[in-house]
């Protein structure tokens, strides 16, 4: 038996293979659609569906596709342009039945069945081929544990590497996977079993010449003119120099570095070669965006007369020749962006056809409107709800700018009717509401100087003669007016802080207070347009909490009825529901208290 010997860093070059990225680019080349007819593309299309449906010939056929269907744009605008022009309204035209169209969609929908099965085919094929690859490793792995003749074993080995060689495509997701455990168990292989130097040299000497023949290859691709096929010759190069072994040891890196020198020469002119495609269907994509911007911003409610609108025609069809003269956008808003253009046409034309019908109608309906806004402004002008008319007539005047033009004869007239309305009112409310602002004003200064006052209380009075004037100052408070909103609850937290103070060293129990806070908090409830609604709203609920209260004492009493004092811990239970029930009792009556108050605010005689 010859004694093996262990090949020195194995890996090494597979591990600098892995950092390589090729980036794989699916465009497709845009197709001049001037360069053939109608016809010739349905020919066309009839000769490649005869052929094997590949990524190459899919390209053309999307190409292909988009080109007929830019000239069956072209045909039906012109032909609905004719229809128009000749008197017909736009929403008849009916577009004729075109026989080439129906059989493009036939050979198209053949072309997609082929591709289908096509791919189909290709995904069974790489299942199969990398479960074939899967036994390969695991023949591998038994191999590296093999006691067998060393020369049979490396027969067996080499036989493995060229199926494995063979063997092309697999499902992508499974490629940097399968290929490292395949290199692993490869190395492994050469570890263990220590292949002797005459048969290291030997694959060393082997796996060198082909790898130099595949730098060779890679530096001729840089003469290929067609850089897209240059570009996936290199792909195959690529996949070819990952299947062949490894060289010695010494010459890794610097053959590495030539390999991939030369790969990133083709990489860098794929690369270039789309981002100057790219490029220019940005620029035609921006080119069309300003056609279609232009026809957006015509401002159809400055055309009215019979002149501008002829004018504005012709920009409009000048448009139109320059946008024929644009090539291809980028093909994900080539689509979007024509149709745009076309909706901005569309609308231009149909404003055309509407102002030539009616014209003088629609100005007479208008005026019509805007009369009655005018009535409906006027109306309002005294009125002294502030918020809801304020509402109202916004919603006039966005109403008002909804309406298009009415002879020129009324249209300042009619105007000058309508914001005199408008103006009236507005003028009215700034003058309210700034005098509501001075006493708002005045009346912080009030309630500050009542604050002042309780806070110097004498703490020599009675308690019965400092609770009367406490109360009286609170009734002070309560009765002025509204002060500036932000410091409303500022003015309101000091006052109820120093009340709560004297109020603690009075001992006024709790309910008390709480039916003072009540009355204060009423105070504000009672302001604002709807305050009748607010109190009767807040008196309903104070009635629901008035029974549901009466219920629960009702309950508690029965329930004592049922227990027994010489039941053991009867007697404990009575008087816990006991102190339950003269706390609900005390809840009901500031409760009715609570409601004293406000059928004395409302009126309500009981």
């Amino acid at each position: 038996m010859i004694e093996p010997m262990v090949p020195e860093h194995v890996a090494d070059e597979n591990a600098a293979e892995e950092q390589v990225i090729i980036p794989v680019v699916t465009e497709s080349v845009a197709i001049e659609p001037d360069k053939l007819s109608k016809e010739e593309i349905s020919e066309r299309l009839a000769i490649i569906v005869e052929q094997e449906a590949t990524d190459a010939v899919k390209n053309e056929v999307d190409a292909l596709k988009q080109a007929f269907y830019k000239f069956k744009r072209i045909e039906m605008d012109a032909a609905k342009r004719l229809f128009v022009e000749a008197g017909n309204a736009e929403e008849d035209f009916t577009a004729e039945e075109d026989a080439l169209e129906e059989k493009l969609k036939a050979l198209l929908t053949v072309f997609r069945e082929k591709r289908a099965a096509l791919t189909a085919e290709l995904a069974k094929k790489k299942e199969v081929n990398l479960l074939t690859k899967q036994s390969i490793i695991e023949r591998l792995k038994e191999l590296i544990d093999s006691k067998d003749d060393f020369y049979k074993v490396h027969e067996e080995f080499r036989k493995l590497q060229q199926q494995w060689k063979d063997i092309k495509q697999v499902p992508q997701s499974a490629v940097n996977d399968l290929w490292k455990d395949y290199q692993s168990y490869s190395e492994k292989f050469y570890d263990l079993l220590k292949i002797n130097n005459e048969m290291r040299d030997y694959d060393f000497k082997k796996n060198l010449e082909l790898k130099q023949s595949l730098c060779e290859a890679v530096e001729r691709l840089d003469e290929e003119k067609d850089v897209i096929s240059a570009f996936y010759q290199l792909q195959n190069l690529h996949q070819e120099w990952r299947e062949t072994g490894p060289v010695a040891r010494e010459l890794r890196e610097e053959l590495w570095a030539r390999f991939k020198k030369a790969s990133s020469v083709i990489n860098k002119k794929y690369q270039e070669h789309f981002d100057a495609l790219r490029s220019l269907e940005q620029q035609n994509l921006e080119a069309k965006t300003a056609l279609c911007e232009e026809i957006e911003a015509i401002d159809y409610a400055v055309l009215t007369s019979f002149k501008e609108w002829d004018a504005k025609n012709k920009l409009v069809l000048a448009l139109q020749e320059k946008w024929k003269s644009i090539g291809f956008a980028p093909k994900k808003q080539n689509v979007k962006i024509f149709e745009r253009f076309r909706a901005a046409c569309d609308v231009f034309f149909r404003q055309k056809s509407a102002f030539y019908r009616g014209t003088k109608d629609a100005m007479e309906v208008n005026l019509v409107k805007k009369k009655t806004l005018c009535e409906q402004a006027e109306a309002l002008k005294d009125s002294q709800e502030w918020k809801e008319t304020t509402d109202k007539l916004i919603a006039l005047q966005k109403e008002w700018k909804t309406i298009g033009s009415v002879a020129r004869k009324h249209s300042d007239v009619i105007w000058k009717r309508f914001i005199a309305a408008c103006d009236a009112f507005f003028e009215q409310k700034n003058q309210h509401f700034a005098s509501a602002k001075t006493e708002e004003t005045e009346n912080l200064k009030k309630k500050k100087e009542i604050i002042a006052q309780i806070e110097a209380l004498d703490e020599a009075l009675s308690a019965n003669e400092a609770v009367a004037q406490l109360r009286e100052y609170i009734a002070q408070f309560n009765s002025v007016g509204f002060v500036p909103f932000k410091e409303k609850d500022k003015i309101h937290n000091t006052f109820r802080a120093i009340v709560d103070k004297h109020f603690d060293r009075l001992k006024v129990d709790a309910s008390e207070r709480r039916l003072e806070s009540f009355k204060s908090n009423l105070k504000d409830l009672a302001s604002g347009e709807k305050s009748k609604n607010k109190i009767m709203g807040e008196r309903e609920r104070l009635m629901r909490s008035y029974e549901r209260l009466k219920s629960d004492i009702q309950t508690y009493e029965n329930n004592i009825g049922f227990l027994s004092v010489s039941t053991k811990g009867g007697g404990g239970l009575v008087k816990d529901m006991q102190r339950k029930i003269e706390s609900l009792k005390d809840e009901l009556q500031l409760i009715e208290k609570k409601i004293g108050v406000i059928d004395q605010n409302l009126g309500i005689v009981r």
